[in-house]
């Protein structure tokens, strides 16, 4: 993966997608430490699918390239700040004859922020067999993000606005958009359709990177649902706790992949959320789950600014 090439291939195409590439670029510091930025764009803590990302691509550097990532665990220990480089130190558990095996850890301020175990596996042929994709509209019948700001930004939620309005490297149509204007609860589920925004380079690792960045977006939301939530609405604390993710097959993530996700549990201030990864033909080739914090918060705790 040549993150330097790979910016300067998308610049034209989106200044936000360039700008992504550009955090994944990490500044190498010695042998199996690296240094990751994050856009000032703004907001108070780092977003989790960067520090996704960002690991992803510091265990890719330790591997060889004939080993592709097939699944990694993670646990998000701290919010990260956005003001400070995150430190990602790795750390070589096991080199196997199929399999290898790295664990990365964030850091900021001397204290570990984010956890990290990666499995990487050299090509060969096996059994094959997967779930069907469910049957929606092409990203093609659906409202462009363009569109859909033009028709509905006046309609949302103050919240809501600053965050479709910026130019984002991730693509995204969703099936059905009424959830973000219905309150009342529904079946925990929804799907959309997304891709990076501008054309990227020939690098599988490259795109499943992408992919670990975007794989943060909306999944925790999805939990929301089922009580007639919305993840910017002031009276819930959201928050990454753990994620997972399973590569299955190989994809390009500058073509349209169908996020599937559900929310089959939501208990103890923590939801569960789900995904299925499927490109327009109807490849399975990714699986994701994560459990986040869903907090309740009271008006005494907003007031006092409580976590």
């Amino acid at each position: 993966m040549q993150p330097k090439t790979a910016k300067s291939a998308v610049a034209k195409s989106s200044s936000a997608l360039a700008d992504l590439i550009s955090i994944l670029d990490l500044e190498p510091l010695e042998e199996n430490l690296f240094r990751g930025r994050s856009p000032q764009d703004g907001w108070q803590r780092v977003y989790g699918g960067q520090v996704l990302g960002q690991a992803l691509v510091a265990a890719v550097r330790t591997v060889p390239p004939e080993r592709i990532a097939h699944s990694l665990h993670a646990y998000f220990l701290l919010p990260g700040d956005p003001t400070r480089p995150i430190i990602y130190n790795v750390e070589r558990v096991r080199d196997g004859g199929s399999f290898t095996t790295r664990r990365v850890t964030g850091i900021q301020r001397g204290r570990a922020m984010f956890v990290m175990s990666a499995s990487f596996h050299i090509a060969e042929p096996g059994l094959d067999h997967q779930d069907p994709m469910p049957n929606v509209p092409p990203p093609e019948d659906l409202p462009s993000e363009q569109q859909l700001k033009a028709q509905l930004l006046s309609r949302l939620p103050e919240t809501m606005k600053s965050y479709w309005e910026r130019e984002r490297p991730i693509e995204m149509r969703p099936i059905d958009v009424t959830r973000y204007f219905a309150r009342e609860a529904r079946t925990p589920e929804q799907m959309v359709w997304m891709r990076a925004s501008g054309r990227l380079p020939d690098a599988l690792p490259l795109h499943q990177c992408v992919l670990a960045y975007a794989s943060d977006f909306t999944l925790l939301d999805t939990a929301l649902i089922a009580h007639g939530k919305l993840m910017f609405d002031r009276d819930i604390q959201l928050a990454s706790l753990d994620h997972a993710l399973w590569l299955h097959r190989p994809f390009r993530a500058d073509d349209w992949l169908l996020y599937v996700q559900t929310s089959p549990s939501g208990h103890g201030a923590r939801g569960f959320c789900r995904g299925s990864v499927f490109t327009r033909d109807g490849s399975l080739v990714a699986s994701v789950a994560q459990e986040g914090l869903m907090r309740e918060r009271s008006d005494t705790t907003l007031r006092m600014g409580k976590k």
